[in-house]
Order: structure tokens, then sequence, then C-alpha cells
């Protein structure tokens, strides 16, 4: 039930928690604790929930680039027109 705490250990925690805080504390203090308690594992879920939605959204977004990238058209290089003679002139002044 809780792990590796046995039903002898439990008897021996209650009935120190029994003495320590006496018997009017002792429903207050589990009523405090279940609260607790509840509220972390709500807290947990909670982060859970949104780590596990960013890391799906950040896949979507990878998949939607890798995407692009393949049914992207390769880019056009201008080309120079081969039907005119290009002259190359050198300034040969010093």
């Amino acid at each position: 039930m809780f792990g590796s705490i046995g039903m002898p250990e439990l008897i021996i925690i209650f009935v120190i928690a029994l003495v320590i805080f006496g018997p009017r504390k002792l429903p207050e203090l589990g009523r405090s604790l279940g609260k607790s308690l509840a509220e972390f594992k709500r807290a947990s879920n909670e982060l859970k929930s949104t780590l596990e939605e960013e890391i799906r959204v950040e896949e979507h977004q990878q998949t939607r680039t890798e995407a692009a990238k393949v049914a992207a058209p390769p880019a056009e290089v201008p080309s120079v027109p081969t039907s005119e003679p290009v002259s190359v002139r050198q300034d040969h002044s010093a």
C-alpha cells in the first residue's frame, strides 16, 4: 500500500502521532495532510499535462517545417542570356 512501509510501521507512526498531537488535533492534522497531498497530486498532473502538450506542439511544428522543406521547389538561379556576347572591360590605367 505505501511501498516499503508495512502495517507494523504504520501503527507505530500512528501511535507516535497520537502521543505528540493528541486525540483532538489528530483528525485536523490528517485532513490538512490529505488536502496537501491532493493539491500536490493535482499540481503534478497539471505540470505533466502541460509538458506533454508543449512536446506535442513542438513535434507538430518540427513536422510542418520538415514538410515545408520537402514541398518547396528549388530556388531558381537567374541566368545570363547567352545569345549576346559578353564583353569584359579591363581598365589598365594605373
